[in-house]
C-alpha cells in the first residue's frame, strides 16, 4: 500500500511585515521580494509531506494580483495538492493585511513544483496526498491539467 497523507501535514503560513528596504519607489513590495518569499514557504511546505529534502523544480505560474505598502503584513500559506512519483505541486496564497484599519486582500497566487532528493541529490519518490477541504479538492482534481500546461509550455521554449 502506498504511504500517503492529508493536506494538512503540509500546509505550512507564515507571517512577514513590509518594511522599507523591501519596497520600491512606489513603496509597494518588490515582486522578487514575494517570489523569494513564496519559494521558502513552497520548500517548507514539501518538505512537511515529503520529509525529505527538496528542490523548486519549476515556479509554474505566479499571478500578482493587488501590492503591499510598507508597514502591511503579508500572511503566506502554502500546501502540497497534487503529487508524482518523486514531485509534488505547491499552492501558495499571499494576503496583505493593513494593521491600521485590518483590511485584507489577496495579492499574490502561485504554483511551484518542488522535487524530493536524497543525500546524492537525486529524486526519491513521494507520498501520496489526499486532500479534504472543498478548495484543496478543486485545485486537486485540476492538478492533471496543471501538470498539461507546464508539459505544452516545455514543448515551447
Amino acid at each position: 500500500m502506498e504511504q500517503a497523507y492529508s493536506v494538512e501535514r503540509s500546509r505550512t503560513i507564515q507571517t512577514k511585515l513590509v518594511l522599507p528596504p523591501d519596497t520600491n519607489h512606489m513603496q509597494t513590495i518588490f515582486g522578487g521580494k514575494v517570489l523569494s518569499y513564496i519559494d521558502e514557504i513552497a520548500a517548507l511546505s514539501a518538505m512537511k509531506h515529503s520529509s525529505s529534502v527538496v528542490v523548486t523544480a519549476s515556479i509554474d505560474s505566479v499571478d500578482f494580483l493587488s501590492s503591499a505598502t510598507v508597514g502591511d503584513a503579508l500572511s503566506l500559506e502554502a500546501y502540497v495538492t497534487s503529487t508524482g512519483r518523486t514531485s509534488m505541486e505547491v499552492y501558495v496564497k499571499v494576503y496583505s493585511t493593513n494593521l491600521v484599519t485590518s483590511v485584507k486582500t489577496l495579492t499574490t497566487e502561485s504554483f511551484l513544483t518542488m522535487v524530493a532528493v536524497d543525500e546524492d541529490g537525486k529524486p526519491k519518490p513521494v507520498p501520496k496526498v489526499i486532500p479534504q477541504t472543498e478548495e484543496e479538492t478543486r485545485l486537486f482534481k485540476k492538478a492533471p491539467l496543471r501538470k498539461e500546461h507546464r508539459k505544452n509550455r516545455a514543448l515551447i521554449l
